[in-house]
């Protein structure tokens, strides 16, 4: 029976069968609309460094033929054949995309599915439908990836833009007039991979004619499952006067309208800031030689411009004033009788200047997006999380927050500690965006290890985390003792700072202020000391610091200290 996956899930693709000869099935479909159907192999960095991994009908294979496109059958409007043991290294991820092929959107589309074959079964399938989208012209589907094993994880995120837009994103370059399609290799008969005789699908119309029929074999493991519906045979291949045109990225037209051109040899207009002809730095209009008050001196014009004609305003007849210059005074007619042009600067279109702030891709429970927000992916663990209260900054999905008590006890001991943490809790399905303040944000991961981090920086935390208040020894304060915040378990833990801390390791003549502190590990010996005296009053200019911890202990601990006092 096939595993049902919803958006965000993940699981070892071990988990699900132990074969490496996969079959991957897409379905997308809508009234009107055409998708181009894709496979992007990325490497660690989630870029596309080598085109020739970019699986889409003008490239059907990868160089070794790991990644194969195989056409529409079985019921899949595209189909892919994954050997995972024959993909290099250097490939960390593939994700298999769709995108738009003319006008529409991701939203208008019927109930699709990409679904994972393998011994002749469906073992995964991720299915979902146009209500999850609104106005996304493409759509990242899933993703194989490599962590220790592979993986596979239910994306369904969309994106702005058709296909080029999607190769941008991935790191890749389009090419400026597109080739028409490669034929695929002539067909060798049935190929083993194929759909079980009888419920074979019409060969694609860009297919070249079948060769001489082989002998039947027997459809290996790796094969759609048998009984699979046939797929309604394509449509007809369109003529040479109607190539496919692929959708590029929305480029925002300038905001100023356009304006009457000047005749030839108008100069441009003077860079922003600089005085005006005939105006000195400070404003003051200079004086020509041997002219009179008010009369404005001539100016040397721009290295490799034509010198001004004498009289006007600082410009030919006919031509208004570069922008910054002064101009002619309140109503008198332009000269020439001829209005001004609006200078036109091409610029970055806003998709240009969006891009670099776009979200980072998904795949995992905890992703940064950036030095100052985070997110986390709920049901990828169906861990519930923990957060502060009103840290929330965006959530997408079916998300519910309810408050998280810390119980009689908890309160009683939060506020005698100072150690107190107004709690919410995140549940269900989807994406939520944490941040506080413009404050840094560091997810920690824990593999059954604890570390000590005060109240005040705790930003977020898988509820599998145990936390409690841990006192720190010492005779040197009233009171004879600090508190702080001690987290063990297997979880991520999200920590703030303010600006980029540094982390020290702890040895013998560590000291570090107890308002600066954010973090160490719990391994580590904390001794308060004081510098408290006496006669350290009587004299001016001392330090101010006068508690400070002081820690030890065997090499491979740590401290954590941000740039701030608390």
């Amino acid at each position: 029976m096939a595993r049902e996956f919803q958006r965000g899930h993940k699981a070892k693709i071990g988990d699900l069968t132990a074969g490496t000869d996969l079959y991957v099935g897409v379905q997308i479909a809508g009234p009107g609309l055409t998708f181009d159907i894709s496979c992007f192999g990325l490497d660690a960095d989630e870029r596309l460094s080598d085109d020739r991994y970019f699986i889409f009908f003008n490239q059907p294979k990868s160089p070794e033929e790991s990644v194969q496109l195989l056409g529409a059958q079985a019921g899949d409007s595209e189909s892919f054949r994954v050997t995972l043991d024959k993909i290099p290294p250097q490939i960390q991820k593939l994700s298999f995309t769709a995108a738009l092929d003319g006008a529409g959107q991701v939203s208008q589309i019927g109930p699709g599915y990409l679904r994972i074959v393998a011994g002749g079964e469906e073992v995964a399938r991720y299915s979902f439908d146009g209500s999850e989208f609104s106005t996304e012209r493409a759509v990242m589907l899933g993703d194989f990836y490599l962590k220790d094993v592979w993986r596979f994880a239910a994306v369904g995120q969309g994106f702005d833009g058709g296909l080029d837009a999607l190769l941008k994103n991935f790191g890749g370059e389009v090419a400026e007039e597109a080739e028409a399609p490669a034929p695929p290799a002539t067909a060798q008969g049935a190929p083993g991979f194929a759909p079980p005789p009888g419920a074979a699908a019409p060969a694609p119309s860009f297919g070249a004619p079948a060769a001489a029929p082989v002998p039947q074999q027997p459809a290996p493991d790796f094969g759609p499952p048998q009984g699979a519906p046939p797929a309604p045979p394509p449509a007809p291949a369109p003529q040479p006067a109607d190539p496919q045109v692929h959708s590029a990225p929305t480029i925002a037209a300038p905001l100023a309208p356009p304006g009457v051109p000047g005749p030839p040899g108008q100069q441009p207009p003077a860079p922003y800031g600089q005085p005006a002809p005939g105006q000195d730095p400070y404003g003051q209009p200079q004086t020509a030689p041997g002219g009179y008050p008010g009369q404005q001196a001539p100016q040397a014009p721009p290295y490799g411009q034509p010198a001004p004609p004498p009289g006007g305003y600082g410009a030919p007849q006919g031509q208004p004033a570069p922008y910054g210059q002064p101009g002619p005074p309140p109503g008198a007619p332009y000269p020439g009788g001829q209005a001004p042009a609006v200078p036109q600067g091409g610029g970055p279109g806003l998709g240009a200047v969006l891009d670099k702030y776009k979200e980072a891709p998904t795949g995992q429970r905890w992703t940064p997006q950036n030095s100052k927000l985070i997110r986390v992916d709920l049901g990828v663990d169906g861990q519930p999380v923990l957060a502060r209260q009103g840290s929330m900054v965006l959530y997408q999905g079916k998300v519910d927050f309810g408050y998280k008590g810390a119980g009689f006890r908890g309160r009683i001991v939060g506020n005698a500690t100072g150690q107190e943490m107004q709690l919410m809790r995140c549940t269900g399905q989807g994406q939520v965006f944490f941040a506080e303040n413009s404050a840094h944000v560091h997810p920690i991961e824990l593999q059954g290890d604890a570390i000590c981090v005060s109240a005040d920086s705790v930003l977020a935390f898988d509820e599998s985390l145990q936390h409690e208040v841990r006192r720190i020894e010492g005779h040197g304060i009233p009171g004879g003792a600090l508190f702080t915040m001690q987290f063990q378990g297997t979880g991520t833990l999200v920590v703030k700072t303010q600006g980029t801390p540094v982390v020290l390791p702890v040895t013998p003549t560590t000291y570090a202020d107890a308002n600066a502190i954010v973090a160490w590990s719990a391994a580590s010996q904390v001794i308060i000391s004081s510098q408290v005296s006496l006669r350290r009053h009587a004299f001016p200019g001392h330090s101010g610091e006068t508690v400070n911890l002081q820690f030890r202990g065997a090499p491979g601990n740590f401290i954590v200290v941000q740039p701030y006092e608390v």
